[in-house]
């Protein structure tokens, strides 16, 4: 399936142009259909191809026939998996429909191939497509733009920001920066390269706004955790009458998962049910996500058993939700019905369920599940690893923990010898504790957190001495620690508030907040964080 869609059928359309003496008139029929259709989808890329038997190989130039682009997009799917080279050879003009069939004949047993396969060929051709404008460019053709918005979000998705500035000044030169399209996709150039200022700009200086750049402001801030943007500009969206798109919803309900704000996360459930995205699988998948992250694990569950058909996504984000909880049965349970269902599970999948072990102290299952993926096929990363090493520690296994460090394929980092620390620390082990520090300190010579670890290991065991030194360390080289913070949700509103913080009226008037907690608090376990809090 394509993106082409034309209301005749491809065998027709080849049929007709054979009937054309010129190619002028195979350009401007070709051009005539392709804007008259949008029922029928575009099938088979061999007989679409064969178009390129009519074209004149030196004439085809995107810039002056102007279906060529679409039938190259419409294709170029299908070309990922022919190859790279044939690939560039349509672009340039220079390949026909048989030299590309010949090829995709004898790579055919490439084409089922894995997916990691795929995926290599698809960022061989992003790296190369820069050059294929490269080569555009110096042969006099103006991109258009369609081809260079699709430029534009292939920087975005590298997160070459240098090179995706030049080609919006390339948009601006050649007169194409006021098209929507182009607006959005420096929208989502800059949001995904970190720039949201420059994100908002572009925004701002577009004539006139649609739905997608919309969603593409909304989304920009929503990756990096711009609650209150996210929300003031919905607001702002709504009142132009514009009517949100799914990937709007999907968008914010990724930022009332990153914010946990779960009230907000079911007035836009009720929203996407009333717009009628309640049946796309990607709104399914980010509501299951949103509740189980901001604590309503039930009603992911709900979402997750009335979903008619589920993907890999689905089962991971259901998966990741019970890891948060603890139940790690559940998640056991689920891997299992995994593949009644033939739903492969992923490298993903594996942390999930680890994560789960890890939570609920299941050693002997997270061997299993382990030992699994590794039988699977599937490379440990060091995620995986991070889990065994914080499952055994915190089972008090640290020498086994250690062991499994030293057996890892590949080098552990700060975040597993971290782990190793925090559990040497909890079971007042000295010498492991003291080896996991010095490896970590040579990782990340700057993290506040490893000295304050140390320290607390040598209080552990009264070596007061030592924790002198590491406190006068940690000052000749400027490590200062960072102020951890909370944040609470009331009435539809979400309040930042640190120790001590007395700022916030809402906080402190409200009758619902803190003053339940206070049972549940022994005396003991106060006075012990009064006492560690005025050490530092």
């Amino acid at each position: 399936m394509y993106s082409l869609f034309l209301p005749v059928s491809t065998k027709r359309l080849c049929t007709t142009m054979k009937h054309f003496t010129r190619e002028h008139q195979v350009v401007s029929g070709f051009s005539t259909l392709f804007r008259s259709s949008m029922k029928a989808e575009f099938k088979g890329h061999r007989k679409a191809l064969t178009i390129l038997d009519f074209l004149n190989p030196k004439a085809g130039k995107v810039g002056e026939n102007g279906c060529h682009h679409r039938l190259i997009q419409g294709c170029m799917q299908d070309l990922l998996e022919i190859g790279l080279q044939k690939s560039s050879q349509l672009v340039s003009g220079t390949a026909d429909s048989k030299s590309i069939e010949l090829t995709e004949a004898n790579s055919g047993d490439n084409s089922h191939g894995d997916v990691s396969t795929s995926r290599r060929t698809s960022i061989l051709w992003k790296k190369n497509q820069l050059l294929q404008f490269e080569e555009l460019h110096k042969r006099g053709i103006s991109p258009d733009p369609t081809t260079l918005s699709c430029i534009i979000s292939s920087c975005g998705a590298k997160g070459s920001l240098y090179a995706g500035e030049q080609f919006h000044a390339l948009s601006v030169k050649n007169g194409s920066y006021d098209s929507i399209l182009i607006g959005s996709s420096l929208i989502s150039l800059y949001s995904k390269c970190g720039n949201l200022d420059s994100a908002y700009q572009v925004f701002e200086e577009m004539p006139v706004r649609n739905t997608i750049s919309w969603t593409a402001v909304i989304a920009g801030y929503a990756q990096h955790w711009q609650f209150r943007t996210c929300l003031n500009l919905f607001n702002l969206m709504r009142r132009t009458k514009l009517k949100p798109n799914d990937f709007t919803c999907a968008s914010l309900l990724s930022a009332c998962t990153n914010f946990a704000s779960l009230g907000i996360g079911r007035s836009f459930h009720s929203l996407e049910i009333r717009m009628g995205y309640n049946s796309y699988m990607h709104i399914l998948n980010a509501l299951i996500s949103m509740y189980a992250k901001c604590g309503g694990i039930e009603e992911a569950r709900y979402v997750f058993k009335q979903m008619p058909c589920k993907d890999l996504i689905s089962w991971n984000s259901m998966i990741f939700g019970y890891a948060q909880y603890g139940v790690a049965d559940q998640s056991l349970n689920l891997l299992q019905e995994m593949d009644g269902h033939n739903i492969v599970p992923d490298a993903i999948t594996f942390l999930g369920v680890l994560s789960s072990c890890r939570h609920a102290g299941l050693v002997e299952q997270g061997h299993h599940c382990f030992n699994l993926m590794i039988e699977r096929g599937i490379e440990p990363e060091l995620d995986h690893y991070s889990c065994i090493v914080d499952l055994l520690g915190r089972a008090g296994l640290l020498t086994e923990a250690l062991n499994f460090i030293e057996k890892m394929s590949i080098a552990p980092n700060a975040v597993i010898w971290g782990s190793l620390l925090s559990s040497c620390r909890v079971h007042r082990n000295y010498w492991i504790g003291i080896h996991a520090a010095e490896k970590r300190l040579l990782l990340e010579p700057g993290c506040a957190a490893t000295y304050v670890q140390l320290a607390n290991l040598y209080a552990n065991v009264e070596c007061w001495s030592h924790v002198a030194k590491v406190r006068k360390l940690m000052k000749e080289r400027g490590v200062k620690t960072t102020t951890g913070y909370s944040w609470i949700e009331i009435g539809y509103e979400v309040y930042r508030f640190k120790a001590e913080d007395r700022s916030n009226t809402q906080i402190l008037t409200n009758p619902l907040n803190m003053p339940c907690l206070g049972p549940l608090c022994s005396h003991r376990m106060l006075s012990h964080m009064h006492i560690s809090a005025s050490r530092w």
